[in-house]
């Protein structure tokens, strides 16, 4: 089993600490983030998506990639993805980006997808979506990057089966899809193993992490049985939320995936080297478990 972090879920980290982390862990492969921290966020705590420590900053990629890429060579750990927070048609920006990928050493690039909000409809935004991976998939060619579109909770792709819409006609040598059935919780549940199915060669990369839904109180504390009850989706610990990863990796065993776990545990239960540790655990524990039920 090969597994991997994303370094979004490890942001109090440096790049050489988190190198330094993955290789204590057992993890082999490195996701760098690849976002600015906004100037005002520097004094603030690290934090996931503000101050985060192990990311690249795309305005000066070119003198942080090679330090980055270094860092990981340094323990052993191999960059195997760059994460960027792309926006659909932004060609300039992907296109920056799939530079960084290359120079990094990446096999696989996160691309952009259209949110959805009920202000655009689905027709126009598949439009858009499909008219900007076409190009995408000429640059994944020309830099050996494969772009990935994510299952994403808010976007057009919140299910395996509406990734694989978008990318369908595409050729999966250049273009997949970053499979996260933590982000099927808030929105996008289907079948596992149907989703896999479907994807075939399309699945590129899976994400780890869970959630779960809590009935929000109302009127001093009664949650009622009003129609109107409202429920909130909250990120959870790996073994503690809805998606059950026994399962999951059953399914992806049945479709032949073998390639890299990245962990993005966003629960705050842990540090985050011991979140690397206990992903690492609990991933050894569910491929004994799998081994076991093969030779019964």
């Amino acid at each position: 089993m090969k597994l991997s972090v994303f370094t979004v879920a490890t942001p109090d980290l440096t790049a050489e600490e988190l190198a330094a982390a993955a290789a204590s862990a057992g993890i082999e492969g490195v996701e760098w983030r690849f976002r600015g921290n906004p100037e005002d966020a520097l004094s603030e705590e690290p934090s996931f998506w503000r101050h985060n420590r192990s990311s690249i900053d795309p305005a000066n990629w070119e003198e942080q990639v090679p330090v980055f890429r270094e860092a990981a060579a340094n323990h052993g750990r191999r960059s195997i993805a760059l994460v960027p927070y792309l926006n659909c048609g932004d060609l300039q920006s992907t296109e920056q980006a799939f530079m960084a990928a290359a120079d990094l050493g990446a096999s696989m690039m996160r691309v952009g997808v259209p949110g959805y909000d009920r202000k655009t409809s689905y027709p126009e935004l598949y439009s858009q979506a499909v008219k900007y991976l076409t190009e995408v998939q000429d640059m994944a060619k020309q830099y050996n990057v494969k772009a990935v579109v994510e299952t994403h909770h808010l976007t057009i792709a919140p299910t395996a089966s509406l990734a694989y819409r978008l990318v369908q006609s595409l050729d999966a040598q250049h273009v997949g899809v970053l499979y996260d059935p933590g982000n099927m919780v808030h929105e996008g549940y289907e079948n596992y193993r149907m989703g896999l199915e479907l994807l075939g060669p399309y699945l590129a990369h899976v994400h780890v992490k869970n959630a779960a839904w809590s009935k929000e109180e109302q009127n001093g504390g009664n949650t009622g049985n009003s129609v109107s009850a409202k429920w909130r989706c909250h990120w959870s610990p790996l073994t503690e939320g809805i998606v059950d990863w026994m399962q999951v990796f059953r399914d992806l065993k049945s479709v032949g995936y073998d390639g890299y776990y990245g962990i993005e545990d966003f629960s705050g239960e842990y540090d985050s080297k011991a979140m690397l540790q206990h992903f690492a655990d609990v991933f050894g524990e569910i491929e004994r478990r799998l081994e076991e039920e093969v030779r019964v």
